[in-house]
């Protein structure tokens, strides 16, 4: 995941300030050399990694801290907060008219996620009941314009399109077509180059000056590190850009553009892709993202993750069928549908307060719940529903038809015996008023790590 680098390397450095009962100077000043170097290896412009630690120094060698019960904690405390200040403080919300339709132009480089991430864009926004409508203004990229249409038609939004026309014209008259039918947001989806030339400036220039836009947003590629903040710089001195889309950053990206771009342009990250589906797109928030960073997860995005990707209808049934002892193997599908629903299982994981550090040496292979799902999916349905038929003949056929071997046939019915005696002790417990008996931790019987986890792990 992106910032694992920065993250593991910062904490290393505020080790070594814990460990110390009383902090100098001299302390202080060590510690910021090495978040200085993990955030320049992290590919953080070198301007904006040395004004940040001179900030922090500053801060932190204050006679508040020097005397606090708890020194270490009042520098992380700072870094924190100046690693939010450094993204923009808050979350940047879009800039809607009081007039629709609101016009949004997508613009980037060739291959930065430009399109994927404007039916994105449609899809977050239909979520909270907007009506957009996306516009092929790229002409020049071989089916540039099919591929709007086969993802705006993954996001359920429509497509404005008049083939090789002037980009202009296209802007101008889906407008007209938004207001004709209803659609409150215009989103561009422009054409992109191998690189900034002077013939897409004036083509997106030329849009901007005959379309009355609200919000011209960058996609970046977050992968590229340096290379996007200098793309982001660039576009906005051309074209006063209102934001920026950062992708890709569920990759092992070292995450310096994140940091960066805000610093060097001016302009916030309004959004993140956070993976390869539609849904994919989070609104960025410094504070979030910032706690992340230190290892403090994050809370508040993970209940929206859950909010968004859980059926709430499941798994309250499948909490009742727990409850009652009555979970079966039907069950466990739904539950690893729901999980592979909420993303990478890294991803979810490292939102979990504490977590992010302690995942460094976990291998998790995400493949393990389609192995797990493809046993399940090879059962019967009498098997499925009643676990207790699986005799050693059943088990052979399974796993010859799920292509797995007869000890994960075995590993996955043992998970779902262990999850039905933790349910069985629980109630119990409840029922007598005791204390509940300890829940395994992310291993547990249903957890993709440690004992008992999917068979592999």
């Amino acid at each position: 995941m992106a910032f694992e680098g920065l993250s593991e390397k910062l904490s290393k450095a505020f080790k070594k300030l814990k460990n110390k009962g009383k902090l100098s100077e001299k302390d202080v000043k060590e510690a910021m050399r090495e978040v200085r170097l993990a955030l320049l290896e992290a590919d953080v412009n070198y301007k904006v990694a040395k004004d940040f630690t001179n900030k922090v120094t500053e801060r932190a060698v204050g006679s508040d801290v020097m005397e606090s019960l708890t020194p270490a904690q009042m520098v992380i405390k700072i870094v924190n907060e100046e690693l939010t200040a450094l993204m923009g403080e808050e979350n940047a919300r879009l800039n809607f008219s009081s007039k629709p339709p609101t016009v949004i132009m997508m613009c980037g480089l060739q291959g930065a996620g430009k399109t994927t991430h404007a039916a994105k864009l449609a899809l977050y926004l239909k979520k909270q009941n907007h009506r957009p409508l996306l516009v092929a203004c790229d002409i020049y990229r071989p089916a540039a314009i099919e591929q709007l249409k086969v993802v705006g038609k993954k996001a359920e939004t429509p497509v404005f399109e008049m083939g090789q026309e002037n980009p202009v014209k296209i802007a101008k008259e889906a407008i007209k077509h938004a207001k004709d039918y209803g659609n409150d947001i215009v989103i561009l989806d422009t054409a992109g180059r191998l690189h900034i030339d002077e013939e897409l400036m004036n083509e997106l220039q030329n849009i901007k000056a005959e379309v009355d836009i609200n919000e011209i947003l960058l996609v970046i590629d977050s992968m590229t590190g340096q290379d996007a903040v200098n793309v982001a710089k660039t576009f906005n001195e051309l074209l006063d850009i209102t934001g920026v889309i950062l992708t890709k950053l569920d990759g092992d990206t070292r995450g310096g553009a994140a940091l960066s771009v805000k610093a060097v342009t001016g302009r916030p990250i309004k959004f993140s892709g956070t993976g390869e589906k539609l849904e994919d797109l989070e609104a960025f928030h410094p504070d979030r993202m910032a706690s992340r960073i230190l290892g403090m997860g994050d809370v508040l995005s993970l209940i929206e993750d859950a909010e968004q990707k859980l059926d709430a209808k499941k798994a309250e049934k499948l909490a009742q069928k727990m409850l009652s002892n009555k979970m079966d193997f039907n069950d466990m599908l739904d539950q690893f549908e729901q999980i592979q629903n909420m993303g990478p299982i890294k991803g979810f994981l490292s939102k979990i307060p504490g977590m992010g550090n302690k995942l460094d040496d976990v291998d998790i292979n995400e493949r393990q719940i389609d192995w797990c799902k493809a046993i399940i999916l090879s059962m019967t349905k009498a098997e499925r529903e009643k676990p207790s038929l699986i005799n050693p003949s059943r088990k052979r056929r399974i796993a010859a038809g799920s292509g797995r071997t007869v000890e994960e046939v075995n590993r996955l019915i043992k998970q779902l015996e262990q999850t039905q005696k933790m349910m069985k002790q629980f109630t119990k417990a409840g029922k007598k008023g005791k204390r509940m008996p300890h829940l395994p931790g992310l291993g547990g019987p249903m957890g993709p790590m440690g004992g008992g986890g999917f068979p592999g792990f």
